[in-house]
């Protein structure tokens, strides 16, 4: 009697699918980037106004996303739309960029954030404390004790996330309800009993940038892009989703929905308790913030418990990336290795393992233009998913969301004009990391069409829905 190959499970309820869409979301952004706004826009309400733009962007991309999760409930996300869509070649693509910018960049990003929050109390791990190992000026390579600190994260959840997506799971509500209430907490008591300033909210500071205000929104957007990213987080395990058709948009709408809101406040409470001026090009913002309001040692407490938060982010993400790994693998899109399902834990382990290492290594590169890169690259396959809702909504039988035929196409126009607009202006502005973005995708074409492609074979295509 033949054995059938072990599979994903379906496992995942509402509650642990929205957790993982917060987790997901709340991160590297959130406690890093608003340091970097208070210097390229320069007034309060241009960085309250840029988080609300990401937030309108990113609940419209959500919907569409869960429109296109519920028609096509696999594992894979973006993979599994645009090989539908556009082919296999994008399809192939969209994972090869994944794997890079989408999860292992982002990991990095989120591992060193954390050990930027764990120097508040060993100060050795401090980002500017680390080395310089070649290069210089913005595509310089370091390391140090914030490297060390952030590549041990990324090994303990890797290891974690082998033994099983349920154990996991657990472990990520648990991390997702300490964060939220974390952040919940922080916001309240600011503004209870916080030494904060309004008078802050009309002080401008003074700009870093030399573009113009319109281009440098425009261009910041990325940070917020990134901010926001994990809005899409439960499509990439539609596989492991109990009723994917009621849990997937559920989980996509609530979990955009709550972040939006901590995102506003939180972003209130930083401008609140530091004036604009101060908090030019600091990375631990939350710390800063905590600092000034309550003082060095309770700010020590909130120091830990955002550094907590930051775990949560690493962990969402180990979980879901190799997840898109496996959808490609499973079609031979990708390395076979990727495919292999654990026989006793049912987790695709060489996935984890693969990433984890490439997420260690980019550890090493530069902290703000890893995050625009991040931004960039996603950016453009993101706009090239919610387009495709478009051509799938000519097929017969397609399942249209109410929310998305809402005042049709205005909401996927609403995403797509302005992420194209974004990627225009980065062209313009930041040629260089446009032109790593370029060669990402170059070179995942190639692998594709001179590796991949001679080895599939014909009837090796994605599952139609």
């Amino acid at each position: 009697m033949a054995t059938s190959k072990p599979s994903l499970l379906r496992q995942l309820g509402v509650f642990s699918a929205t957790a993982l869409v917060v987790s997901n979301m709340i991160g590297t952004g959130i406690f890093t980037f608003t340091g970097y706004l208070a210097g390229d826009l320069g007034s309060a309400s241009l960085v309250l106004w840029i988080w609300v733009v990401g937030a309108v962007c990113a609940l419209t991309g959500a919907f569409c996303y869960s429109e296109l999760g519920i028609n096509m409930p696999s594992s894979g996300g973006e993979y599994v739309y645009l090989t539908q869509a556009y082919g296999p070649t994008w399809g192939f693509m969209t994972g090869w960029v994944s794997f890079f910018a989408g999860f292992s960049a982002p990991i990095a990003l989120a591992a060193l954030a954390f050990s930027d929050y764990l120097a508040q109390f060993f100060p050795a791990l401090h980002l500017e404390n680390s080395r310089v190992l070649f290069g210089s000026g913005d595509w310089k390579f370091t390391f140090g004790g914030a490297q060390v600190a952030a590549c041990l994260l990324i090994l303990l959840f890797t290891t974690i996330n082998i033994f099983g997506v349920q154990r996991v799971a657990r472990l990520q509500n648990v991390l997702t309800g300490a964060k939220i209430l974390t952040l919940i907490s922080f916001i309240i008591l600011a503004f209870t009993i916080g030494d904060g300033d309004w008078h802050h909210f009309s002080v401008p500071a003074v700009r870093t940038s030399t573009s113009s205000i319109p281009t440098q929104f425009v261009l910041s957007l990325f940070f917020i892009y990134l901010a926001y990213s994990g809005w899409n987080a439960a499509t990439y395990v539609a596989e492991e989703l109990k009723q994917p058709s009621r849990t997937l948009p559920l989980a996509l709408t609530v979990g955009t929905i709550l972040v939006a809101a901590l995102y506003v406040g939180l972003n209130l409470v930083f401008i609140y308790a530091v004036p604009l001026e101060s908090l030019k090009g600091e990375v631990a913002v939350g710390a800063l913030a905590a600092s000034r309001l309550f003082g060095p040692q309770v700010a020590g407490i909130f120091a830990a418990l955002m550094a907590l938060s930051l775990m949560s982010t690493v962990n969402a993400m180990v979980t879901i990336g190799p997840r898109v790994y496996y959808a490609m693998a499973k079609n031979r899109a990708f390395l076979a290795s990727a495919a292999i399902v654990h026989p006793k834990w049912h987790t695709p382990a060489a996935a984890i393992v693969a990433q984890g290492i490439c997420a260690m290594l980019m550890t090493l590169t530069p902290f703000p233009q890893l995050a625009i890169y991040i931004g960039f690259t996603l950016n453009i396959f993101a706009v090239m998913s919610v387009a495709s809702l478009m051509i799938f909504r000519r097929r017969k039988g397609w399942q249209k969301l109410r929310v998305v035929s809402f005042a049709y196409p205005s909401i996927p126009v609403i995403f797509i004009l302005v992420g194209v607009w974004m990627i225009i202006r980065g062209v313009q502005f930041k040629p260089m990391i446009s032109l790593a973005a370029a060669v990402t995708l170059a070179t995942g074409a190639l692998v594709y069409h001179f590796r991949l492609r001679a080895r599939k074979a014909p009837a090796s295509t994605v599952e139609t829905y």
